[in-house]
């Protein structure tokens, strides 16, 4: 018993710490670079979001981070099902790469707000959850234009539709976290929001998600 136990301690700690360094993986930066744009850290925000990265004018660099953000936590969750189907790895896997996209080890834990990421490990741990998500969020930017909060909109939605829909408690959990997290991240554009200073799509000071 003993040995089995360790071994599972052994098997959820080596996905975990995969999961997580493939989180870590800082796309913004490492694409801003490759495309010539410079470090995304120097400009706007500082945050090495896709939202950032597109205040360097590059739509196509912003849209590699978006897709490469998202791919870095669909990937951990759906290597963790084909591996050990029926366990509650897929989702140990999400979280960690989720909390290595914002606490990224290779930038001093100082990473991103989490969102694009927070979509991948969605759709592939709960995908009819991520749908939601991403309806909510499109049905407020589309009314106020104001990615933060439409963000925020979606993180608050995404934990009520995976209790709704009958996700199983791991993914509750999981998502209950993710959501929790991405509104910590979000703190200073809340400040925002609440003095009415949060800037819409398209200012020239508007704030990264």
């Amino acid at each position: 018993m003993q040995d089995l136990a360790a071994a599972a301690m052994l098997t959820i700690g080596l996905v975990a710490g995969a999961s997580y360094l493939l989180g870590s993986i800082p796309f913004g930066v490492l694409i801003t670079r490759a495309g010539g744009a410079g470090d995304v850290r120097a400009i706007g925000s500082g945050n090495i979001g896709a939202t950032n990265v597109l205040r360097t004018g590059r739509k196509d660099l912003a849209l590699l981070t978006l897709l490469a953000d998202a791919a870095k936590g669909a990937i951990p969750v759906l290597a963790a099902r084909w591996l050990f189907p029926e366990t509650p790895l897929p989702y140990i896997a999400g979280g960690a790469a989720f909390i290595g996209h914002l606490f990224p080890l290779w930038l001093g834990f100082k990473g991103g707000k989490g969102v694009a990421t927070f979509y991948g490990v969605l759709f592939a741990a709960a995908w009819p959850v991520g749908i939601v998500a991403a309806l909510a969020w499109l049905a407020n930017f589309a009314v106020t234009r104001i990615s933060s909060l439409s963000a925020l909109i979606a993180a608050a939605a995404a934990p009520i539709a995976a209790w709704l829909i009958g996700q199983v408690p791991a993914c509750v959990v999981l998502v209950i976290l993710m959501a929790a997290l991405i509104f910590v991240r979000h703190h200073e554009n809340i400040g925002r929001l609440i003095k009415g200073q949060e800037p819409r799509f398209g200012a020239k000071k508007d704030a990264a998600s």
